[in-house]
């Protein structure tokens, strides 16, 4: 059996993929689930020996879970083409799934954004797991659920999530549709104090609780969008209820 599949969902990633490839090429096998790409993202997979399904996007969820049929290692990690595995986490990932202690790994990605890293404003998630029962849930910001404990890595992912300001705040958008439509199903309201006190509190979490006013402009930046993120999600639930999209 296979030690390690890496999985890397993608699309028109081109700018991006090739790097994210070699920093990975340490893993026994590449998965990479395209949403139908119109650009040479699949031709550069492909180049790079990678394994390419593709299957029409409707959630995360279900193109991750879609692509964890195709892995065959023990164990499988989960990237995205804006990421890197630099040289120490590669060996930090090498020496856990020789030795495992735990079930899964959870990666810390410290955010890239105005050319320099955030490293106040960054994520600890769940990604490098045993293939066995593992399983994604939910539309966006999905849950990677496994059997079994789970640990820490130390050394970082190098995540350029952020392309621009433009780009940053349609990513906001587009995601706030997926998070209000699984609000809506679970029942849940909002009111004029979600629209003002819910971002208010992700701003603050994020610029002074996390420390972002010590990454400077690109701190503030990146909260004030965040807080942006969390207005926009409740707003389009209040449009969902009303029948209106």
């Amino acid at each position: 059996m296979k030690k390690l599949s890496v999985i890397i969902p993608t699309f028109n990633e081109e700018n991006y993929i090739e790097k994210a490839l070699r920093s990975v090429r340490f893993a026994d096998e590449i998965i990479v689930v395209d949403s139908f790409s119109s650009d040479k993202t699949v031709d550069i997979a492909k180049k790079n020996n990678c394994t390419v399904v593709q299957r029409q996007f409707d959630n995360f969820s279900n193109q991750k879970n879609f692509a964890l049929q195709y892995a065959t290692g023990e164990w499988v990690l989960f990237i995205d083409a804006d990421e890197r595995i630099p040289f120490a986490l590669k060996q930090e990932i090498l020496e856990v799934i020789k030795n495992p202690k735990h079930a899964g790994y959870k990666l810390n990605f410290p955010h890239f954004y105005m050319n320099r890293f955030l490293y106040h404003h960054y994520d600890s998630v769940l990604r490098l797991v045993k293939r066995a029962n593992c399983k994604f849930e939910g539309l966006v910001h999905e849950k990677l659920i496994i059997d079994g404990s789970i640990g820490q890595l130390k050394n970082p992912v190098l995540h350029f999530t952020y392309k621009g300001l433009e780009h940053y705040i349609s990513k906001k958008d587009s995601y706030a549709w997926f998070q209000a439509e699984q609000m809506l199903k679970k029942g849940k309201k909002a009111t004029y104090f979600h629209l003002a006190f819910k971002p208010f509190y992700r701003f603050f979490s994020s610029y002074i609780l996390r420390r972002g006013f010590m990454d400077g402009i690109p701190g503030l930046a990146v909260a004030s969008i965040n807080a942006y993120g969390v207005f926009s999600r409740y707003a389009k639930l209040m449009l969902l209820k009303k029948g209106i999209k």
